[in-house]
């Protein structure tokens, strides 16, 4: 694997680490009561001489916790993946951006306080705009999955009163932006822009001289913004999920 072309592969996933986590052959099977495809999907990296029998086994392991088989296809995917899920009839879904920019000293300005851990309000906000779609399937809640996750790194946590939200993951020269989320009564106000400067300027203190984000190529607003803060397309992932 090269890792220089996997390198947002691995970061995304240390960054939203899904709580349950099984490994075959290097590939990792994240499960988190199916809270974001991102934390319940395969994370298939480097080479696999067996991949039509590693597809399989994969496909067994989310059978037996009662979630469907997904596969995230990143610039890091074992050779021949997607093709070997295309066959099977494996879905398409969410083409996704990595966009990044270089921190430039002095050139940012802190805003609001950041938090190392994110208040009630703030996972209030989150889930409302971004999270709530995902339904109680189990004995867990799924905001309880969603907890989980964002506590399974350091991160830092933007609230602005008004109401958006931003989790910032410090990440050695990479500072990872995550969570996004605006109110609907309150867009169109530059909050977006106002919590993304502040992760940015916590990013920088923190010893990061570049940023990274994801975002679906289908969510023109959210693109535009981080265009016009500099953001640049680095790279792309999509899902594969079984029918």
């Amino acid at each position: 694997m090269d890792e220089e072309i996997a390198q947002f592969d691995l970061l995304v996933d240390e960054a939203w680490p899904a709580p349950g986590r099984a490994e075959d052959g290097g590939w990792v099977y994240r499960h988190a009561g199916g809270v974001t495809k991102r934390a319940n999907s395969v994370l298939a990296l480097g080479e696999r001489t067996d991949l039509p029998e590693a597809v399989g086994r994969a496909e067994r392991f989310y059978a037996g916790l009662g979630q469907p088989c997904v596969f995230s296809v990143g610039m890091g995917a074992s050779r021949g993946l997607d093709d070997e899920l295309a066959r099977r009839g494996y879905r398409l879904v969410d083409p996704t951006l990595v966009m990044t920019r270089p921190l430039t000293s002095g050139g940012l300005a802190a805003g609001a306080v950041v938090e190392d851990a994110p208040s009630e309000r703030w996972l209030h906000t989150w889930w409302s705009v971004d999270g709530g779609r995902h339904r109680d399937t189990g004995e867990i809640p799924a905001r309880t999955w969603g907890e989980r996750i964002l506590s399974g790194v350091p991160a830092g946590y933007v609230l602005l009163d008004e109401g958006a939200v931003g989790r910032g993951v410090p990440q050695g020269r990479w500072l990872g932006i995550y969570c996004m989320a605006v109110e609907p009564r309150v867009r169109r106000r530059g909050l977006g822009a106002a919590v993304l400067r502040t992760l940015l300027a916590w990013g920088e203190g923190h010893g990061a001289d570049s940023a990274y984000l994801v975002v679906t190529e289908a969510n023109a607003a959210a693109r535009a913004l981080y265009e016009r803060e500099g953001f640049t397309v680095a790279g792309r992932y999509h899902y594969r999920v079984r029918p």
